[in-house]
Order: C-alpha cells, then sequence, then structure tokens
C-alpha cells in the first residue's frame, strides 16, 4: 500500500504537497529513520543492523551514524519497489527474542508533531519488548536521525509514504511474524496510525495516542490572529523559499503566539525533552505546514479501521481536543477507548501518567497482537 495520494480530506492538499510541499526531496535517497535501541535492560542483540560505513541509504556518500558507532555495522538496507527506503537502524527487542529463532510479534512506533524517538518513544518501546515484541522506531524524513532536504520540512503525505516504508522494512524481518504487526503513533502520528490502519490490512493493532484526529477543531485552539499569522509565514515559506532554504514557525509558543501549539498545555512539551537535547533540539517546522494541517482530518477514516485498535483520550488535553477524538473513537468498529480525564496532552509520556497508560497498553496487545 503506497500513502501517496492519500486523501486527506481535502483535496487541494494533494496537489499543492506534490507540487511545492516535497520540492528539494529526493525521495529515493532520503527516506525514513533510524532505530535505536534505548531502555534499561535491554538487549539489543547481534540482529542489530545500520548502514553500510560511508554510505548514505542509497549507497552514496552520507554521514556516520551515531547509532552505528554504538552497536556496529551490519548489512545495509536495500529499497522498497517504490522507491522509498525503509528505516536505517536495527529493531529493539527484548534479550529473550534477539537469541531466538521464533517468529515474535512486532510494534512500529513514530512520533508527533516536529517529534523525534528520543522524545520518549524509547520508553514505550522498551515496555513492549516486555511482551517479546520487536520495535521498529523511526524518525520521518527531515526530521532527527533521518535524512532529508530541507530539514524540518513536514508533508502529511510523505510522512504516510515513510510509515508505509516501516511496513515494508519490518514485515522482512526473519523474525517477525508479519501476520502480526501492530502500530503506535502519538499526537500528530496519532493521526497518522489511524489513516495507515484504514488503508493497510498488514496492520493487525493500533494505540493512538492523545491523537491529532481533525485539522479544523485543532486549528481553533491556535486563536484567529496567530493563525493569521502563520498563514502569511506559511505563504511566504511555500512561494519564497528556494531549494533547502525554509521559513520556520515555532513548534510552540505561549497563549496568543503565532505557534503551531501555543494552548497552556502546550507548554509541557518541553518537560519531556531530554537534558542532552535541550539546546539542539530544534524547536520549529517549515512555515509551509501551516497553510495543510486544518485539511487534514484522519478522524474521518476511523470507521473504516477494522483491526482493534485503542484511543488513548487525555481530558485535559488542550492541543488534540478530547471532544471530537471521542467522537471518531466510537465509529471504529473495534474500538478500545481509554480516557484518562486528568491528564494533558504532555502528561501520558512522564511520570505516574505514563505507567499507568502503559499498563492499558500491554494489556490491549496481549489481548489483540
Amino acid at each position: 500500500m503506497s500513502s501517496s495520494g492519500f486523501d486527506t480530506g481535502a483535496g487541494p492538499y494533494d496537489k499543492v504537497a506534490q507540487s511545492k510541499g516535497g520540492e528539494g526531496l529526493d525521495i529515493d535517497a532520503q527516506t525514513a529513520g533510524r532505530t535505536e535501541a534505548l531502555g534499561e535492560g535491554i538487549d539489543a542483540g547481534a540482529g542489530i543492523r545500520d548502514n553500510i560505513p560511508g554510505q548514505g541509504l542509497d549507497g552514496g556518500p552520507g554521514d556516520e551514524d551515531v547509532f552505528a558507532a554504538k552497536h556496529g555495522r551490519g548489512e545495509g538496507l536495500d529499497a522498497d519497489d517504490k522507491g522509498s527506503y525503509c528505516p536505517g537502524g536495527g529493531p529493539l527487542r527484548s534479550a529473550a527474542s534477539s537469541t531466538s529463532s521464533k517468529l515474535y510479534p512486532a510494534m512500529i512506533l513514530a512520533h508527533g508533531l516536529g517529534g523525534i524517538r528520543e522524545i520518549g518513544l524509547d520508553r514505550f518501546a522498551s515496555k513492549f519488548t516486555e511482551l517479546g515484541i520487536v520495535c521498529v522506531v523511526f524518525d520521518y524524513r527531515n526530521f532527527g536521525a533521518s535524512d532529508g532536504e530541507p530539514r524540518q520540512l513536514l508533508d502529511i503525505n510523505l510522512q504516510l509514504q515513510d510509515w508505509d516504508a516501516a511496513l515494508d522494512y519490518t514485515s522482512k524481518l526473519e523474525d517477525v511474524d508479519n501476520s502480526r504487526i501492530g502500530i503506535f503513533g502519538t499526537s500528530f502520528g496519532g493521526g497518522h496510525v489511524i489513516s495507515v490502519a484504514a488503508k493497510d490490512k498488514r496492520v493487525k493493532a493500533v494505540i493512538s495516542q492523545c491523537p491529532f484526529t481533525s485539522g479544523l477543531h485543532s486549528s481553533q485552539t491556535v486563536g484567529f490572529l496567530p493563525l493569521l499569522k502563520l498563514a502569511v509565514l506559511g505563504l511566504r515559506d511555500l512561494l519564497l523559499s528556494k531549494g533547502n532554504n525554509i521559513i520556520p514557525v515555532p513548534l510552540v509558543g505561549n497563549p496568543g503566539e503565532a505557534a503551531l501549539m501555543n494552548t497552556p498545555d502546550a507548554q509541557a512539551f518541553r518537560k519531556i525533552i531530554p537534558p542532552h537535547l535541550e539546546e539542539k533540539l530544534p524547536d520549529y517546522v517549515a512555515a509551509r505546514f501551516a497553510l495543510f494541517i486544518g485539511f487534514y482530518n484522519p478522524g474521518w477514516h476511523t470507521s473504516s479501521v477494522h483491526c482493534p485498535i485503542l484511543f488513548a483520550i487525555c481530558g485535559k488535553d488542550s492541543v488534540a481536543p478530547p471532544g471530537p477524538t471521542l467522537s471518531y473513537a466510537e465509529k471504529a468498529p473495534k474500538a478500545t477507548i481509554k480516557y484518562y480525564d486528568q491528564m494533558g496532552h504532555f502528561d501520558i509520556y512522564v511520570g505516574e501518567e505514563f505507567e499507568i497508560a502503559t499498563r492499558d497498553y500491554l494489556e490491549f496487545l496481549r489481548q489483540n497482537l
């Protein structure tokens, strides 16, 4: 299943994204992320893979990978038949599954708006491996450890293609039972996993955490004047940026500021960033994304998700409003709805809230994957 041309709920998005949003991108050479084996007690095992030394994903010149320096080089990754490259790093396994010839279920994990795998995803993956699940965690193209130019360019259709590439990659792992693959997405990625599962029958279970489900409702949380400013910056970025240059907009701002997330709840984003990344993590994306976010409505597709799906909805979420998500979730044929009424959007990544949520996730996976 290719996600190219996915129906985002508004036709103009596809045309503009293809003509402008992907400008400067070489999809063949610059797709998907690398997986790092993080989390205490996790044995990455001998199966860790990465790119050939001194080569990028396309086999041409490329940067050395920090992950590879940590775990050693393995076999290179081949392109899939659609010209997209699969995640370059190896899957995260439990000590048991990394040394066994048995086939195991797998979970694929990716982040939300501007997020990268080091911002909490390793902790979720570590929990899942307790069940003997092989986890593949990736960064979207243009972000984090992934290749891609311009940096920080968020294109919805291309991110959906990255999910497709991650499914292709995971389904070919020799120790994975490709009839038992699940996907986990959080925030904006929580919307992506709805879109992916509605189209791709390889997906057998979904966890959609504090998901973005309605572009209209999420845009309204930003406020009229900030939206107007974002639209102006987006048009300038779309029409005037050349090559790999972008006009940036902040991911997080104070209420009333021109930022993609400016509700009081959004400020908690900073508490989930590891200390070593606080000064290094880009806190912006290309402004052109602001022109399209309002047209993306993954919640429209919940009725087409026929595999088991868990919706983790945070009752005090002011970034991804819980009301629309709850309505959409009730339309999914095999929905499990967990409503955490005292949690905000970013509370679920840390502390006791993380423990509460992941207990529910593990029970869901025991029953459905």
